[in-house]
């Protein structure tokens, strides 16, 4: 299939627009007519430059309240198509797109509403125009693409085809039956991809606000393209997306990944397409200036961490505890200093387990991701990196050689003592991201690494709510809460000032026994937690008095639901990053985020 994008997706002036879809790779654009008439040069100017840089223009919309008018209105109505025709001719278009009328005077009369379709389309055959009808979700009379089609079935016009827009489809629930059964390929006008969050409001706002790029949402989309290539459907599929985070993004940025999403949207809709198994976590990986400094490692040596190797031919460590691998990289001229001199001392990179990185490194190359070179010697293994939209690096290790990475590329340390078996793994991971690009985040662990998001829910900071939502590997081993506001005063938002945009600012590590590991953490690290939560989750919970007071004495935060029990601490924040202990009882697979407005708070009180 070919791809368009409607101009209405981007900011910017309409030359602008052109320019980030062509770039992107965009073989098309739909024209929305505001843009059309905001722009100072004519008709012919903008198919001067759709030209020049090889772009379709594939529609101009969209016409409004077109059909069941009143008899003074009607006439109007035809007259200012017919004018509409000629700007179209100009930009070189031969479609037009209509939606389903919302006036409060339109009538629900099928008939009369046949009838002045049947003349717009005499009038477009005259013209040598196709007209597309589409379904608005909040249409007056008719808002369900099924009853489009029947009203357009009803015209029987060779000129009048129906628009299919996911949209409008899914946010009113609506089945696919009547595209597999009824709509013949041939009457389909124009295809419209949006995708969306599973929400509950007012539809219009939802359609205003909330829109997205495909994959980037909850609806069925995959399933839809799946139903019109069984068709043999074979012309644009084409974005028509209203976003508020895309009109505050530079327009190459939002192209990009619209190519993306259509790509990725194709790629799951062929069955010879094989994306391959990330198996788990390697290792976290910081960028630290000098050993003798690090911020980082006083704190994970309080909590049983100790070094356990050198790298052989670069000045890197690592910490070791039970399956938790910490890197610390203080290489001068490497990936990891340019990471920190972007961004301070922090996490740079995650190694990833996979079965195939070199399909990944496609993968990457065909969304549009870019990889970044290793240094290595000749004896060391050559792991590709990819470079995440937030600049986290991620390494990528292959599955038979990941267990050999610590031998082949590092040393032993001679005197480390041996470690218990308490810490288990990394259980999840926290990643701050800017709201303009946390569709863009998602989407990249999505598309290139299959990660399943989950639903997303609200932390109340004491300066604002963070949106928090969590993506995991297909076995749910690799967990990444994606977490995003626009209050500036929240800890979300204060890392990502003092970081210049930093990824991971939480690392929360599985533990056997939350009691047993809390006992090292110096006091002086420990996350201090108010006596009334102990208070609260007693009364919450009807836990015995001895249990409450050895929570209150170490700092734990406890909560649990019908499946298990859910105990957890923190250190306080190291440049805004802060680790996390748990230990999970019965089935409990949930983060603990009913404890989350006592941990921002106690984190709000550190400073």
């Amino acid at each position: 299939m070919k791809y368009s994008i409607a101009t209405v997706c981007l900011s910017g002036t309409l030359e602008q627009k052109m320019h980030a879809a062509a770039k992107a790779g965009f073989q098309a654009i739909e024209i929305f007519e505001n843009d059309l008439t905001q722009y100072r040069g004519s008709a012919s100017d903008v198919k001067r430059i759709a030209d020049s840089l090889g772009l379709e223009i594939l529609v101009l919309q969209p016409f409004r309240d077109m059909e069941g008018m009143p008899a003074h209105l009607r006439q109007k109505k035809y007259s200012m198509l017919e004018r509409k025709m000629d700007l179209a001719h100009q930009l070189g278009t031969s479609r037009l797109m209509m939606c389903s009328n919302v006036h409060p005077q339109s009538s629900p009369n099928v008939a009369q509403c046949a009838e002045d379709l049947y003349a717009l389309a005499e009038l477009a055959k005259r013209e040598d125009m196709q007209l597309g009808y589409e379904a608005l979700a909040w249409g007056r009379h008719i808002a369900d693409y099924d009853d489009a089609w029947n009203l357009v079935k009803t015209v029987d016009h060779p000129n009048l085809g129906v628009v299919l827009d996911t949209f409008h489809m899914f946010a009113r629930g609506n089945t696919l039956d009547t595209l597999k059964n009824d709509i013949p390929v041939d009457k389909i006008a124009l295809v419209q991809v949006a995708d969306a969050p599973k929400m509950q409001m007012d539809i219009l706002q939802y359609s205003r606000h909330y829109r997205c790029f495909p994959g980037q949402g909850d609806f069925p989309v995959i399933d839809f393209v799946k139903a019109l290539k069984d068709k043999g459907y074979n012309d644009y599929l084409s974005h028509e997306v209203f976003n508020d985070e895309f009109r505050s993004s530079a327009p190459i940025e939002k192209a990009i990944d619209g190519v993306r999403s259509l790509k990725w949207l194709e790629d799951q809709t062929n069955d010879a397409f094989n994306a391959p198994k990330i198996h788990d976590l390697s290792f976290i990986e910081f960028a630290v200036k000098e050993r003798e400094n690090n911020p980082f490692s006083d704190v994970i040596e309080s909590l049983g961490f100790k070094k356990t190797h050198c790298h052989k031919s670069k000045n890197v460590d690592l910490y070791q505890r039970g399956d938790i691998n910490f890197i610390f990289n203080y290489e001068k001229n490497s990936n990891a200093q340019t990471y920190r001199e972007g961004h301070g001392e922090s996490v740079c990179a995650l190694g990833v387990i996979t079965e195939d990185s070199s399909r990944l490194v496609e993968l990457a190359s065909r969304y549009n991701s870019p990889t970044i070179h290793q240094t290595r010697q000749e004896n060391e293994l050559d792991i590709p990196t990819l470079k995440s939209s937030g600049n986290l690096l991620i390494h990528l290790l292959e599955e038979n050689e990941a267990s050999k990475f610590y031998e082949v590329d590092f040393e032993p340390v001679a005197d480390h003592a041996p470690m218990d078996n308490n810490f288990v793994r990394i259980d999840h991971m926290g990643q701050v991201v800017a709201p303009d690009s946390l569709l863009s985040n998602l989407f990249f662990y999505k598309s290139i690494f299959g990660f399943v998001p989950e639903e997303s829910f609200d932390l109340p900071d004491v300066n604002g709510l963070i949106t928090s939502r969590t993506i995991k590997s297909a076995n749910s081993k690799i967990k990444i809460a994606l977490n995003s506001t626009s209050a500036k005063q929240t800890s979300a938002q204060r890392f990502l000032n003092d970081s210049n945009g930093a990824s991971i600012n939480q690392i929360a590590m599985e533990c056997k026994d939350i009691f047993l590991a809390v006992q090292d953490l110096s006091p002086i690290y420990q996350l201090k937690i108010p006596n009334n939560y102990y208070l609260d989750i007693q009364a919450q919970f009807d836990l015995p008095d001895e249990l409450i007071q050895r929570l209150s004495d170490n700092n734990i935060l406890y909560t649990e639901d019908e499946t298990g029990s859910f105990f957890h601490f923190y250190t306080k924040e190291i440049n805004g990053l802060f680790f996390e202990v748990v230990q999970r009882v019965g089935d409990y697979s949930k983060y603990g985020e009913t404890n989350a407005f006592i941990r921002l708070a106690s984190q709000a009180n550190q400073f």
